[in-house]
């Protein structure tokens, strides 16, 4: 090709492409595979990290825009927005939550059911629970960068009964 540089010697890597995709919190903190759909229609599968932090960036080589010539394709950058749940809430590498429980479990203590990113655990209550004090299950947080995981905090709220029971109110007048 005389004067014509053609594609010859023209070699381009591909562009980065960017992209943001929200992420279920449970997912985030436990890790997961799920797919983003791109603006294009394709889809990519893409693995969630367990301890997904909200904000951070995923890149998946090779899966950006097509080069030019020998030049490979670029990388895609997907950045991760956390949503919220109705039960937990994270802080640092630990989860937090608030847990009913009854006055009599407050006042007598005993072993309830409480909610983990893993599933329920049963928690001992001391006898002589009050509201906000907070109770740790150890390694029960999500994995930090440091590879141990934090633990998960049960804030105690003593909730009143809907109906007081007469012995109840008795004991209380005495």
């Amino acid at each position: 090709s005389a004067g014509g540089r053609g594609e010859e010697g023209y070699d381009l890597r591909g562009p980065d492409n960017r992209y943001t995709m929200e992420v279920d919190f449970l997912t985030a903190a436990r890790g997961g595979k799920t797919q983003i759909t791109l603006p294009d229609g394709a889809s990519l599968d893409l693995t969630i990290p367990e301890g997904a932090r909200d904000g951070q960036t995923l890149r998946l080589r090779g899966k950006g825009g097509p080069g030019y010539g020998k030049g490979g394709p670029g990388d895609a950058y997907v950045t991760l927005t956390v949503g919220t749940n109705d039960t937990f809430r994270r802080e640092g590498d630990d989860i937090v939550i608030t847990l009913p429980i009854s006055i009599s479990e407050a006042i007598l203590g005993g072993k309830v059911e409480t909610p983990t990113i893993d599933g329920p655990v049963a928690l001992k209550i001391p006898a002589g629970a009050t509201t906000g004090q907070v109770l740790r299950l150890r390694g029960r947080g999500v994995l930090g960068k440091d590879g141990s995981k934090g633990d998960e905090r049960v804030e105690l709220k003593v909730v009143m009964p809907r109906e007081i029971d007469p012995e109840l109110r008795d004991f209380m007048e005495g």
